[in-house]
Order: structure tokens, then sequence, then C-alpha cells
């Protein structure tokens, strides 16, 4: 009875009870499960990780923003998975593969009898679907950018129902890591609204948790807008620990919505949240004088693959009625007046003052934590206010007597720029940007947007002047960052949906890229992406900024915590997390 009351206590104050998930499913004659020899823990709990903002979908084709990749994540599986903290290749859904000496068929062995976290058989025909899916043009999945060689997809063909083959059109350099990040779809639930050409619909935050399955360690339980979402269990999953224990650890797994980085901090210092990510130096060094009191586990993993980045509207408006917009963009094309930018900027300050010296400067879209492929060979010039000012004079810009810059037309130079109002590194960055800038005679307004309102800006209306973003982090390899580089990438940021290089340097570049892709001898793929990255630091789409170091924490009940330098930093490995001590146990808290 004691118990009783003291669980009815904890759901009271805490907000969120848990009834008991489903217990894993004994292993069954001829399923195929994967064993992780060096891992062990134990069953039951739950862990709270708070999230900046709600994601925005659970469409893994369609997901763009990091926080819905990050639920994602954990409620779908690969056919070959990239570990995180070794950055090697691993088996997963495919169980082996082969490929052939011309580096261009890739011949996957599924596993078999494992099954969807509704319980339906997964096999050949749940690979074929979604492959079919991520390269349809008219879904416009970003991972499309991937599957794509010399204008041609990849053919994707069922030998049995737990062999497929895969033949490109020319070798793939980075092999067996195409795989990783491509979630496989249940073809039994979502071959509907695919042939019904709503497939980009699929999947909302708000979807019945029937209508939903994958083969990752959970599945989804509970959306509540504006608050959380709650996983649970996934009790058929395919991975085993070293005493054939079946994975997930946690009977839960919740993502609180808590809107700032400083939020997430209080909570996790409160107790209410038992895993931290992507913090800044100040809280991190907040954490750390804690550390000897509170016994959390902390650690910088040093710079990460995140590039932060000024990117300016430099997209067609047209039909848009977005004449302010259109009128600042003559500004925006112009080379110089870019260039001028990116030699004012303060890059050491944005280290010390929002990175606390836990970051690097960047002038290029690699930064120094990606040792194997960044160009060593690219000049770092200081801060120059000089410098930039004679830039702009060269460019027909002037200044008035008050000091303020005006364009050949008389126009004073005026512009806004947008970010997230939930990350406040780039807060920071905007603020100190805003000052550089000033002393140039620009006028700069910072505007904080809610993060999915400062997406569809970017993305979908094309309304602003100038953002703040960041991007990177999946896989050290060029490849991830198609999207982003070739032409029609659905993140190439500068001219979305153009349908062929607007200028000869991005013909150039989109050569390049492609040419690296199927370049098998590291020392020439090299060379293509040294000039990729040269390309890109001359012509400057992107200010680039800074990267910060990977900071993370977990409260000391947390077992198996590794955190890494790829993404997802601190949940790559969730289906091994579990909690230390005793747990509470009975019908309401586990």
């Amino acid at each position: 009875m004691k118990l009783i009351r003291l669980a009815l206590h904890v759901c009271l104050f805490s907000g969120l009870c848990f009834a008991a998930a489903p217990a894993p499913e004994a292993a069954k004659p001829g399923e195929e499960l994967a064993r992780l020899a060096d891992v062990s823990g134990r069953y039951g709990g739950h862990l709270t990780i708070g999230q900046r903002s709600e994601p925005k979908t659970l469409n893994p084709v369609t997901a763009t923003d990091a926080v819905s990749r990050e639920v994602i994540g954990r409620l779908m599986g690969d056919l070959i998975e990239i570990n995180r903290a070794s950055q090697l290749t691993e088996p997963a859904l495919a169980k082996s593969w082969n490929i052939s000496a011309d580096g261009r068929t890739f011949t996957l062995q599924l596993r078999k009898g494992v099954r969807f976290s509704d319980g339906y058989p997964f096999d050949a025909d749940d690979v074929i679907f979604s492959f079919n899916v991520y390269m349809d043009a008219a879904v416009d999945s970003p991972q499309r950018d991937l599957l794509i060689i010399d204008g041609k997809p990849i053919a994707v063909t069922k030998l049995d129902q737990y062999t497929v083959r895969f033949v490109l059109p020319r070798p793939y350099a980075a092999a067996e890591r195409l795989f990783d990040g491509l979630a496989i779809l249940p073809k039994h639930l979502l071959e509907k609204p695919y042939h019904e050409g709503h497939f980009a619909q699929a999947w909302p935050l708000n979807v019945s948790a029937a209508e939903i399955a994958g083969l990752g360690p959970f599945r989804l339980k509970q959306y509540v807008p504006g608050q959380r979402v709650v996983l649970e269990r996934n009790p058929y999953y395919w991975k085993v620990d070293r005493e054939n224990q079946r994975l997930p650890y946690l009977d839960e797994l919740v993502f609180l919505f808590v809107g700032t980085e400083d939020a997430q901090v209080m909570r996790f210092e409160a107790g209410e949240t038992d895993i931290v990510s992507r913090l800044s130096s100040e809280n991190y060094n907040l954490l750390a004088h804690e550390q000897s009191r509170t016994g959390s586990q902390l650690a910088d993993m040093g710079p990460g693959l995140e590039y932060n980045f000024l990117l300016f509207n430099l997209n067609d408006l047209g039909g848009k009625k977005l004449d302010e917009v259109a009128v600042k963009q003559a500004w925006f094309r112009d080379l110089k007046f870019r260039q001028a930018i990116n030699v004012a900027v303060d890059r050491q300050s944005i280290v010390r003052l929002v990175y606390g010296s836990r970051g690097a400067a960047l002038w290029g879209n690699v930064g120094p934590g990606n040792k194997l492929w960044v160009n060593q060979a690219l000049p770092h010039p200081s801060q120059s206010v000089e410098t930039a000012r004679q830039l702009l004079k060269s460019a027909g810009y002037s200044w008035n007597a008050t000091g303020q810059l005006h364009d050949s037309t008389g126009r004073p130079v005026e512009f806004s720029i947008i970010t997230s109002s939930s990350n406040s590194q780039r807060m920071k960055m905007a603020t100190l940007l805003q000052d550089d800038l000033s002393r140039l005679g620009m006028q700069v307004h910072v505007v904080p947007l809610e993060f999915r309102a400062m997406i569809d800006r970017v993305f979908q209306s094309f309304d602003y002047d100038a953002a703040i973003m960041g991007l990177g982090g999946g896989d050290a390899d060029p490849n991830p960052e198609m999207n982003v580089w070739t032409f029609n990438g659905t993140s190439h940021l500068w001219h979305m949906g153009e349908t062929q290089p607007t200028t000869g340097w991005e013909r150039e570049l989109d050569q390049l890229m492609q040419q690296q892709m199927v370049t098998l001898d590291y020392a020439k793929r090299k060379q293509f992406y040294d000039r990729a990255q040269q390309l890109i630091a001359d012509n400057l789409p992107f200010i680039f900024l800074g990267t910060p170091n990977i900071l993370a924490g977990a409260n000391s009940r947390v077992g198996n915590f590794h955190p890494a330098v790829l993404d997802p930093y601190t949940l790559w490995n969730a289906d091994e997390l579990y909690v230390r001590g005793p747990l509470m146990e009975n019908a309401g808290v586990r």
C-alpha cells in the first residue's frame, strides 16, 4: 500500500506516468538476431530527453530537421549501420553482403524472422518498396540525391525473399555506408498512401500508434501536442545482448519539448531529464561545476562535423510577392558583397564568446574534426574591416556622413537575419554578426523564430533576407552532403528548386561531387573533394562561422552512455541504454 501511494505521488508531481511496456519476446526458431557480444544491462525504467522543439514529422523519407530525425531514428532500422563510436559499418537488417570486383553490385542477405514493431514480418518486398519511395522524384526525399548516379537511379532487384541486389550505374566510393540512414519502411502500412499520391502526408506527429511501425528498438506510444512524444519498447526488436536478452533494456524513451537549451539544462539539473546534448560551453561548464555533487557523466568529444553558417536568400522569388526581399537580393548576389561580409566576421570572437573556446572557427564546409577530408590548404584570413570596406567600395557602395552604407542606387543597406530562438548559440552568433556588420555601416536586425517557423521560411515560403543555420554531422564521408552541394539537392539552400546549375562554378561543383561519389581511389577522391571545398570557399554560397565541440551529459543512473562525434551524439545506441539502481515497479510507475 505504501508503494502504491508513492507511485501516485510520483505520477502527480512529475506529470508522467507509464504503464508497463510490452515485455520482449523470446527468440523464435529461425529468427536471425544480431548479438552484441560486449553489451550488458538490465531491463526496466524510462529515460527522458529534453528537446528544444517538437519534431515536424515521424516520416523518415521527408524529415529534414534534426529533432524529427532524432525521434525517427529510434523507431526505424537500416540495412547496414555506421557505428557512431568506431565510425565503421556493421551488419544490421542485412546480416551480410558482397560487393562485386568493379564496385557496382551489392548483394545483401537479409535477416530471417525479423518483424516490424507491429509484429508484421519483414522481407525483401519491404526493401524494394522503400528504395522505390526514396528514389521517386515526386516524393522529393533528401536521401534521393545519394541514390541517383549520373542521372540514373540505383537498380534494386529481389533475388528471393531474403536476398536483394543493388546495381549502381558506376562504382560507389562510400560503398556500404550508402545504406545507413535509409530507414526500411513497412510496405503493408505505406503502400496505399504511396500509390494514392499522398505519401508526404503520411505519419504526421498525431498519427495513431497503430498506424506506424518500424524496425527500430522502440515504437510510438503517445504524442501530447506541445509537451512530449513517448516511445515504448519494440518487443520484436532484432538485437540481443551478450546474454541473449532481447534489446532494448528500457521500457520507455520520452522526448520532452522544453523550448531552449537553458530550459534543457534546468530540467537536467532538476533531475526531470536524464540525457542532454548539443550543450553550449557555458552550460557544459555549469554542469561540470556541479559534477562532484550530482555525479553526472559529462563528455567533451572535441570539434564535431556540424558547420554553422550565414545564408543569404538567393532563391527565385517569382510569384512569391516578396518585393522587399527581391530588392535586397541585388546585394546578396554580388560576390564582393559576400566577400566583404566574410572578411568582416570575427570568427575568433565566435569561438570565444559563443563556444567558450570549446569549438573551432570555420572558413569552409569541412572543419578540423573531419581529419580525413578537410582541405588543409584553404586560407583562414583574419577579420579585417578595412579589407571589407575596400571590397564594398570597389563594388559601388558608399557611406553617408553618419557612416551608413548605401548601394550604388543610394539605397541604405539594411536587412534581417532569422534564426532559431531555441538555439542559444546561433542567437549569440546573430548578435555578434550584427555588431560586426554595423562596423561596415550595415543595419542588421536579428529576428528569432520558433524552429519550425524558421525552417518553413527557408525551405518553403522563402520569406527571409538571411538566416543562421547549421548542417552536417551524420557522417565524416562527403556523400551525405550530396543533397547540399549538388544543384538539384533538397538542401541546396541558395538556389532551391533550380533545374540546372545557375553559374559555371556551380556546374563544376556538381560535377566534382558526382566524380568523388564514384571514385574508389581515396587520393583521387580527396583531390576532387578538395577542389569542391575550394569552390565553395571562393564563391561563398554560405558564410561559414564555426563548429562546436560535441558536449553532452547524462545523469549517473544512465548505463551504457557512450556519446560520439557523429550525429545522433547520445542516442545512437539507445537500444543499449539502461537505468542503473533500483527501479520502482507497480502498475503506475516502472
